[in-house]
């Protein structure tokens, strides 16, 4: 019977709601720990991969779709800003509301012809997509070609060349995002998502719009991957067509997958390892991707789930069903 106690105790304790202030009350104290330029220029980097990973787990993760080129909807919103902050001489703030248009009209584009789609299909739609982005921003001279954008403002405008400062601006932006996330899992459409990812067929035969819910999804990680590219921007002050390759795609979902597919908490997790782990292996020189690939494949043998799965309060079947197993990614992507 005590056995029987413990892991619930467990269970209750990783589902409670303080563990998301417990999180980021680190987050608020790790400048106190260290605050040299290049741990404070890490943990930013960290935060603004959060929020990209959050955007794709609500495209992954919530509904199902297989999304190979998430790092295009980064690029449209780092480029957009970018472009505007340059040109008109503005805070990248201001450059909010086009970044916005710019993504839903992109995902639009993109979803809208393709959603229609399942499995690999719609893998190497996707893939194809930000390949094209790519492509694009590296011959157009409004973007600067191969060379990119440089000399990009602060958020708002010098204001924020403390590095410090910055980084709480960012922790607090990604705090909601990952917030506003959790709370959309949890709506309506969140659980449509989640119908449509467990069977898309009964889904749409219980009545629900299985395009548009797909389409919904889309939209939404397209804004959630261009309000990360602002804020990548404001970081780096400079982008190029070299920032937004496949392998940045590949890193977000890996961190998805990693973390636990449809689990907020879990995806936290997974883009804080997958950004910080390569840098507390730098003392291993070129060895350190190798050892860094080394762990994630024994994490994904030993825990194929996640490091942090999705736990629904449904019957046990469906909670067996929507833990988030990797193994579970193309029969969820075909559903």
């Amino acid at each position: 019977m005590a056995a029987l106690q413990k892991p619930r105790v467990v269970a209750r304790l990783l589902q409670s709601r303080r563990i998301g202030w417990s999180g980021l009350a680190v987050g608020l104290l790790a400048p106190f720990v260290t605050a040299t330029p290049y741990a404070l220029n890490v943990m930013t980097s960290a935060a603004v991969f959060v929020m990209l990973t959050v955007g794709l787990n609500i495209v992954v993760g919530y509904c199902g779709l297989l999304d190979l080129g998430f790092a295009a909807f980064l690029a449209v919103g780092a480029y957009v800003g970018g472009v505007l902050a340059t040109r008109l001489e503005i805070p990248l703030v201001a450059t909010v509301p086009a970044v916005i248009l710019a993504t839903v009209v992109a995902g639009v584009v993109i979803g809208g012809p393709t959603l229609r789609l399942r499995s690999d299909y719609l893998a190497i739609v996707t893939l194809g997509f930000g390949e094209i982005i790519r492509i694009v921003a590296n011959n157009l001279d409004i973007t600067g070609g191969p060379s990119g954008i440089y000399g990009i403002p602060g958020l708002f405008g010098d204001t924020l060349s403390d590095p410090v400062v910055f980084y709480y601006t960012v922790l607090a932006i990604v705090s909601l995002a990952v917030l506003f996330s959790a709370r959309l899992g949890t709506s309506r459409i969140g659980r449509a998502w989640r119908f449509v990812r467990e069977d898309e067929d009964a889904a749409e035969a219980s009545g629900i719009n299985t395009y548009r819910v797909k389409l919904a999804a889309y939209v939404a990680g397209a804004v959630w991957g261009g309000l990360s590219g602002v804020l990548f921007a404001a970081q780096l002050s400079a982008i190029s067509p070299a920032s937004f390759t496949f392998l940045q795609s590949a890193l977000v979902l890996m961190a998805v997958v990693l973390g636990g597919m449809g689990s907020t908490r879990g995806v936290v997790v997974g883009a804080v390892v997958i950004s910080l782990l390569p840098e507390v292996l730098r003392d291993l020189a070129d060895y350190r991707f190798f050892v860094f690939g080394v762990l994630l494949i024994v994490m994904m043998l030993l825990r194929p789930q996640g490091l942090w799965p999705h736990r629904s309060r449904e019957p046990d079947d469906t909670v067996a069903r929507s833990s988030g197993d990797v193994r579970d990614l193309p029969a969820k992507a075909e559903a």
